[in-house]
């Protein structure tokens, strides 16, 4: 079925055009065209966060599709693009003095977690999730990926251009609000397109700025170099980096696979809704192929992927589910991962514009896990979810240290985790039944209202 497709003409009016069929190629094409501009704004602005190469995520995120669609047997659309799971981890890896190479060696680990946990869930059911990683737990640890980062963005993108980045975040926020359909899915691409015009013009016409850069040095400096771009080629392969393997930094990128589990599974059934297919069979396949196409990605120096609800919100517009459109989308992002001229201009991102989105989107990172509890009736008045999940919260998020001799100790998400999940689990075991609530979630939300929560 990977690449036979019946092809249906003329669909009537509300006509869905199923994974193993498509359109006519010219059709195909601009579907497939819709879904690299969904994935495109998240896939480079994240890699940028990372402090890994934009162009080298671009051309990974279709390699990793197709990687994809073939595990899944191509009854699974989706297209894997950047996931943000592991920016915090990438800031406190670098934070503790840890390369790119330390970053993708963590996040090739996690990867390689997800795909074993992808197999366990092939085997067992997908109903062992909601026994290990209950709504309280995962919610608890994705709000922790996503407040983690505020220092990052106090500390180091925000003194780099003040102006700029409140300019910046009040665009983002009026994108997101104001703006309709599409245009409002792509708040933060355009965003970036807007702050980076603006610096430019602000060099031309104020001159250079006197601030930090991203690594605190003060200095006069143009908000936006383009020196790297003038010497990159039009057309060849990305830069590639090998990874480095750290316990502690793994440690710090562990707790990212709690969020992509939670991300696959909720992708998978939301198409599962919309194409009235029962892909239950199919849920470890897509979780251990998002974990083999994570460490693919992370072996090269890439980014992480994940499964993206950009493009779920696509079909739901759009009515087609073929994979057909999902190849032509990896193989154009494919070829524009081989442009390094792009990814220059891309790279020169000023660090202004990256504070005025990240102060919003780190946030917003945050609250998916004040959302996943909304979306399962959490009850914080049981003090079985109010008790650990509140110490494992200030753990991660204060900044709390744990020290095991002189070599080794726990901070941040690794330990706001541990002390989330054990803590729940042993607080579960020992409370009254009257106490007990049951892990497995009520009945999932549909598509409709995912994208309407959007």
């Amino acid at each position: 079925m990977a690449f036979r497709w019946k092809v249906v003409h003329s669909p009537g009016p509300g006509q869905v055009v199923k994974p193993g069929e498509r359109l006519s190629w010219p059709l195909t094409i601009g579907i497939g065209a819709q879904h690299v501009v969904a994935m495109f704004g998240a896939t480079f602005v994240f890699p940028l966060i990372m402090g890994l190469d934009a162009n080298l995520a671009i051309m990974f995120s279709g390699i990793c599709t197709i990687l994809f669609l073939l595990v899944v047997s191509g009854r699974v659309p989706s297209y894997l693009g950047t996931s943000a799971s592991f920016v915090a981890a990438a800031a406190a890896i670098t934070a503790g003095g840890g390369d790119p190479g330390a970053i993708t060696g963590a996040i090739l680990v996690a990867g390689v977690v997800l795909a074993l946990v992808g197999v366990l869930i092939h085997f067992v059911g997908a109903g062992v999730l909601r026994k290990v990683l209950p709504p309280v737990v995962s919610g608890a640890v994705v709000m922790l990926i996503g407040f983690n980062l505020a220092p990052v963005v106090a500390g180091t993108y925000w003194p780099q251009d003040q102006g700029v980045a409140l300019v910046t975040m009040l665009f983002t926020i009026i994108a997101a609000v104001a703006f309709r359909g599409f245009w409002s899915r792509v708040a933060v691409f355009l965003a970036l397109i807007f702050g980076y015009v603006l610096s430019w013009v602000l060099d031309r016409v104020a001159g250079p700025i006197t601030a930090p850069d991203g690594a605190g040095v003060v200095s006069t400096h143009d908000r936006v170099n383009w020196s790297g771009v003038a010497d990159a080629d039009w057309f060849g392969f990305p830069p590639t980096h090998a990874p480095s393997f750290h316990l502690n930094f793994i440690l710090l990128a562990l707790p990212g696979v709690i969020a992509l589990i939670a991300e696959n599974t909720g992708h998978v059934r939301a198409v599962a809704e919309m194409t009235g297919e029962d892909l239950d069979p199919y849920m470890g396949r897509a979780i251990g192929a998002d974990g083999l196409g994570t460490a693919l990605a992370s072996a090269f120096g890439g980014s992480p992927t994940t499964t993206y609800a950009e493009n779920i919100g696509v079909m739901a517009a759009t009515r087609v589910y073929s994979t057909a459109a999902y190849y032509v989308a990896a193989v154009v992002a494919i070829l524009l991962g081989l442009v390094p001229k792009f990814g220059a201009v891309v790279n020169a991102t000023p660090g202004g514009v990256l504070g005025g989105i990240t102060v919003v989107l780190y946030g917003m990172i945050g609250l998916l896990g004040a959302k996943i509890w909304r979306e399962n009736g959490v009850d914080f008045g049981n003090p079985v979810n109010l008790v650990p999940i509140s110490a494992g919260l200030i753990a991660g998020i204060g900044g709390v240290t744990m020290s095991f001799g002189s070599s080794f100790s726990l901070s941040g998400i690794a330990l706001g985790s541990i002390v989330a999940i054990a803590g729940y689990h042993i607080a579960r075991a020992l409370a009254p039944a009257d106490l007990r609530e049951p892990p497995v979630p009520p009945a999932e939300p549909t598509p409709q209202q995912r994208l309407r929560k959007r």
